[in-house]
């Protein structure tokens, strides 16, 4: 049978590859939008900063302090990688959102699970390139996506399809996904949450994936903290469960809060799945996880796939990247189980 021997938790957002200097590039499009979520309220960057006015952020934004956090984001990264490299999984499976990436407008599970054989990273073009550049992308894209040449992950299917029937067996629904979707354009590009972890932590060492597709963003479906846990569970059992005498990983990637940092959230969350707290996971109203905060559902779902094991979680470090008066920015965080 196979055999859990790690589990992994990283954020991913674009302020990991993004030089502290240039942080302002996504503060303008803070400052643009007119939808930040913050726990049960809605906000424009004007109506956020009136609720949220306090020197603490003004003092946050020196480019000293964010050098410091940055650094501190760098060092929580490659101490992921390094473990990785230590424990030399033979599978990973990687716990991922799907952010308009494969599934679109016309359907968009609950949860997936792919299962081809492979999935392709395709690299930007300049026009994309051009686009992420004025939405301040233009760095963290470099850590997403390959540029230049396409890249090809193996796809551990056999495990894969057992996830999904596993799931089912547990009267959890959740959809197969055999073929990389397919646009006008040609194949969709594999997600961030998954390219990410490829690129950065795993830098282009990638043994056989499992993408776990979470849809944490879009309503009207996005699953309870409960049912994710459960999901979890699902598959921890079935990767136990697997006929494979094989060495498997799982890995949370997205989180923490974002676009607005709200740090008392973020430690309720990484203690409650610390503490195997489900009391607290299950009673956070869905409210809470929208907008890009909504990806602690990613880790969510990896501590279930880890409650049913002994092993324990491993904050490494906690970085709240501010990048304007009004608190926007990322939560960070970087975490391991064993």
């Amino acid at each position: 049978m196979a055999k859990i021997v790690l589990g992994v938790g990283t954020t991913h957002g674009p302020l990991l590859a993004t030089p502290p200097e240039a942080w302002d590039g996504r503060a303008r499009v803070d400052r643009a939008n007119p939808e930040l979520a913050f726990r049960d309220g809605t906000y424009d960057f004007p109506q956020l900063h009136a609720l949220r006015k306090d020197p603490f952020f003004d003092q946050q934004n020196s480019l000293e302090v964010r050098t410091e956090r940055y650094n501190r984001c760098q060092a929580g990264l490659d101490a992921l990688g390094d473990v990785f490299n230590e424990v030399k999984p033979d599978v990973i499976v990687i716990v991922g959102d799907d952010q308009r990436e494969w599934f679109q407008e016309e359907v968009q599970p609950s949860f997936a699970v792919y299962c081809g054989q492979s999935a392709m990273n395709y690299a930007f073009s300049e026009e994309e390139m051009t686009d992420y550049r004025g939405k301040g992308l233009a760095h963290a894209m470099l850590q997403y996506r390959p540029e230049g040449m396409d890249l090809k992950y193996d796809i551990a299917s056999d495990l894969a399809r057992h996830m999904v029937l596993t799931a089912n067996d547990a009267e959890i629904d959740v959809a197969y996904l055999g073929e990389q979707p397919v646009g006008p354009d040609g194949p969709r590009c594999i997600g961030h949450a998954y390219g990410f972890v490829a690129m950065r932590i795993l830098k282009g060492k990638v043994p056989p994936m499992v993408p776990v597709l979470a849809n944490t963003y879009y309503p009207p479906n996005q699953p309870t903290p409960k049912r994710c846990y459960d999901f979890g569970k699902a598959l921890g059992r079935a990767i136990r469960s697997w006929d494979q005498d094989l060495r498997v990983a799982v890995c949370a990637s997205g989180g923490m809060s974002h676009f607005v940092v709200d740090e008392e959230f973020d430690h309720r969350m990484i203690d409650a799945m610390r503490d195997r707290d489900e009391k607290t996971l299950f009673a956070e109203p869905n409210i809470m996880f929208r907008s890009g905060t909504s990806e602690i559902k990613n880790w969510i779902i990896t501590a279930g796939a880890l409650a049913e094991t002994e092993f324990k979680m491993n904050l490494l470090d906690y970085v709240p990247c501010y990048r304007s008066e009004a608190g926007t920015g990322s939560g960070m965080a970087f975490a391991v189980w064993q």
